[in-house]
């Protein structure tokens, strides 16, 4: 009984390993199969491509909602051709527009493509970002890994990803916009240059660049005449980086949240929004600008509504001037990080002795913008929100995610 049950165990083990063996060919093969099947796929895919080396071919734009200055053409095997509209300040560095050709890999470069044309290989990689906001687009679309080199030293951020990459020494800091490490750059050699128009203030710098031939962008998002045109500038990066999803997942997320805001019922309240400098200049947000849309959008009205309507970004303004137009201010959003930091109201008032007689102040409306507040770019929504909150808090709310109340 012993033997027969032993031969048993015999044939089921033989049996098992056959069946073992069987499988084991059956996956080998099934597996060169579907090897087979992806690399005649990608063949098929690339064969597609170069049939395109060498030409721009329009296949389609990108589609944006907000976002004016700036436009993305893809084009067949790959090509992507990016421009921006430059404002007429900063036309001497950059010309009226600038165009960039990201050039897939393996690709060559159309001949008919013109000698001021930003050429470069995508996704881009190893570049010189000089813009807070730019950079913080760029990390909500998953682009911070294209960047090495930027013009704030690691204490002046609050982004965790940007402090991270200086811990892992995947960003450097190359000194300020207006001075340089020229030899730094020449031994990184970055693809290419994003600033901020503050660029246009320093010629020199930018003629130092051309010398070095790296070549220059100026980031146009702080003058689109909607808040949420300056989020979708993370588009226009993210193109650069073969990052477009990710960049609209974000952007969607913010356009649904400002949207929902949006609907709130306007409050009647007049807000001002300002700062004064070291030397005692005032400056003020143009009717025109995304500041004065997010206060409108979180249901208040921009105390200066008539100042330059057609206009974004700041306009200086003589005191009697001031004070003859926000003094009946409900509420002031003053911006912290360009206004003196003051901690307490008496800080405040300090600055400026009109600013007593305004009547936010009189009756302690005044807050301040966060030190991160126009560091992220990518929450617009949420700040919209804070604005809409401020609005309606009451006396015992002091501090908000981006806005805090000067006691």
């Amino acid at each position: 009984m012993k033997k027969k049950h032993l031969m048993k165990q015999l044939g089921v083990v033989k049996r098992l390993r056959a069946f073992g063996l069987a499988c084991a060919l059956l996956l080998t093969g099934a597996a060169s199969v579907s090897l087979t099947a992806c690399g005649s796929a990608n063949q098929k895919t690339e064969t597609a491509a170069s049939a395109y080396d060498g030409k721009l071919e329009l296949d389609h734009s990108m589609q944006l909602r907000y976002a004016k200055l700036f436009s993305v053409d893809y084009y067949k095997g790959g090509y992507k051709m990016l421009t921006v509209t430059n404002r007429e300040e900063d036309t001497a560095i950059t010309g009226k527009e600038t165009k960039i050709l990201m050039v897939p890999q393996g690709m060559s470069t159309p001949a008919e493509v013109s000698a001021d044309t930003i050429v470069l290989q995508a996704p881009a990689v190893n570049m010189l970002v000089s813009s807070t906001p730019v950079t913080s687009l760029m990390n909500a679309s998953g682009c911070l890994d294209s960047i090495t080199q930027v013009t704030y030293d690691k204490d002046s951020w609050y982004i965790d990803e940007v402090k991270d990459a200086f811990d892992a020494k995947k960003l450097s800091y190359i000194g300020t916009y207006k001075e340089p490490d020229y030899e730094a750059i020449v031994a990184q050699a970055p693809t290419v240059a994003v600033f901020s128009t503050m660029l246009t203030s320093v010629p020199e710098v930018a003629d130092k660049l051309k010398e070095l031939k790296v070549p220059v962008i100026l980031d146009q998002s702080t003058y689109e005449d909607d808040p949420l045109g300056r989020v979708e500038w993370a588009k226009f990066y993210a193109a650069m980086c073969d990052k477009e999803d990710a960049a609209t997942q974000m952007f969607e997320a913010q356009a649904a949240y400002v949207d929902e805001i949006s609907k709130v019922q306007a409050t009647g309240k007049k807000v001002a929004v300002f700062y004064i400098t070291s030397k005692g200049k005032i400056y003020v947000r143009n009717a025109g600008d995304y500041l004065a849309k997010m206060v409108e959008l979180a249901g208040g009205e921009y105390v200066l509504s008539d100042l330059n309507k057609d206009k974004t970004g700041t306009q200086t303004m003589e005191s009697e001037a001031f004070y003859t137009g926000v003094k009946d201010a409900d509420y002031i959003i003053y911006v912290w990080s360009l206004g003196g930091k003051p901690a307490t109201m008496r800080d405040f008032t300090a600055i400026n002795p009109i600013l007593s007689d305004i009547k936010a102040v009189k009756e302690g409306n005044v807050w301040c913008t966060t030190p991160d507040f126009f560091q992220i770019a990518d929450t617009i929504g949420s700040m919209v929100n804070d604005i809409h909150l401020m609005l309606t808090a009451d006396a015992n709310t002091t501090e908000l995610t981006y806005l805090k109340k000067l006691q």
